[in-house]
């Protein structure tokens, strides 16, 4: 079996565009897809695997290891995200393939199932992304959670740290803790709560001015408290934290994980499958994170592709703890891509299909052509017209 063709596909979807990357064979029939999504940064991804595709032509599909080495290795350049990106959309398709060629899901060749359901969370809106980074007000808030718990969800993650500085003013911080009493009390204690920093704290002192607040309602984590690649403050913010603390999302490469992990700075690590090289590379990092006692909840904020990954990487991981989605991120969510994801009380259920037991409709891919995304980061501005983190 050779790789023929390395192709992708660009799926528009409001504030985000989704790269699918499709691996052709030379058996008839026989192809897979990845998912290779990444914000703002479309056709960059784009132009990578068009780059790194002819490495790959005329190969064995089923050597995903081999073709992750060749990728990486004789790129020379350290790829950054954008390749990695890319790396990470083959790999999956790979992956795709070699299940379908066996006729087994994927999570069977990554060492086996370990449980019979994955427990889920997503954001308000059910994954509707303005609804996810535009709701900072009290009534909103519980409106949206309010929908997110009747629809079945166990678990949400909501996004109401405001944008900051070096410093978390009080009033601020005071508005943060109202609405997350607001949104415990919506919930009551039988569903977790996730609240997303977005890496907007600037300090260490910053971030734990808001953590203080949100303490008392017991959120199950709070994720990325400070910018990536701040590991000694955040190794100083999680000796003082009284919740456990989430990061890792915009970390690609096993070397920064190690760091992170030899710090003793993160309770759950939160590696991206559509970024770190794929399932190979986030199955390695997920095992260096047991090894010190440390959970994975995979980031995924992206594509149906990247969801069925997900679900096979979850089914097949021990220290898997819970899977972010979104579901509905737009109303065709699951018209474009028919795959595996299928919830019942909070959580996923295991698939059978082989491969990622997806198929993709390539005449819904072509009503939904690219598009600039929303750039939403540029409502980053304090008030003196300091640009800060989105």
């Amino acid at each position: 079996m050779r790789i023929v063709a390395i192709t992708t596909r660009v799926v528009n979807a409001d504030m985000r565009n989704w790269v699918f990357v499709r691996v052709e064979t030379d058996q008839p029939g026989l192809h897979g897809w990845g998912e290779a999504t990444l914000e703002w940064k479309t056709q960059a991804v784009v132009g990578a695997v068009n780059d790194l595709a002819p490495l790959l032509i005329g190969r064995d599909p089923r050597d995903i290891e081999q073709a992750v080495r060749i990728l990486k290795k004789r790129s020379f350049w350290r790829l950054g995200v954008i390749g990695m990106s890319a790396i990470s959309g083959i790999e999956l398709a790979l992956w795709d393939i070699f299940g379908k060629w066996l006729g087994q899901p994927v999570w069977r060749l990554l060492g086996g199932k370990v449980r019979d359901r994955v427990k889920v969370y997503t954001h308000l809106g059910l994954g509707d992304m303005r609804a996810v980074y535009e709701t900072m007000d009290a009534e909103p808030l519980v409106q949206r959670a309010s929908e997110v718990v009747a629809r079945g969800y166990r678990a949400l993650k909501a996004v109401f740290i405001p944008y900051s500085h070096y410093h978390a003013p009080l009033a601020e911080v005071e508005k943060v803790g109202r609405l997350m009493e607001a949104l415990r009390n919506t919930v009551g204690p039988e569903v977790e709560i996730m609240v997303d920093f977005h890496g907007r704290p600037a300090s260490a002192s910053t971030a734990l001015a808001y953590i203080d607040v949100l303490a008392p309602y017991r959120p199950m984590f709070i994720e990325e408290p400070l910018p990536p690649g701040e590991t000694v403050a955040l190794a100083q913010l999680a000796a003082k934290s009284r919740v456990p603390i989430a990061t890792g999302e915009r970390l690609i490469d096993r070397p920064e994980f190690d760091d992170l992990f030899r710090a003793r700075a993160v309770d759950i690590v939160q590696p991206d499958i559509c970024h770190c090289g794929g399932l190979l590379e986030a199955k390695k990092i997920a095992t260096m994170a047991e090894a010190l006692s440390i959970g994975v909840a995979p980031h995924n904020p992206l594509g149906p592709i990247a969801g069925a990954a997900a679900l096979h990487f979850a089914v097949s991981t021990p220290n898997h703890l819970i899977q972010e989605e979104m579901v509905g991120a737009v109303p065709w969510y699951f018209e474009v891509v028919k795959g595996p994801i299928r919830m019942v009380d909070g959580c996923w259920q295991v698939p059978d299909a082989p491969g990622l037991g997806i198929e993709v409709d390539e005449t819904i891919v072509d009503r939904h052509p690219y598009k600039p995304e929303v750039m939403h980061a540029t409502n980053a501005v304090l008030s003196d017209g300091t640009i800060v983190d989105w």
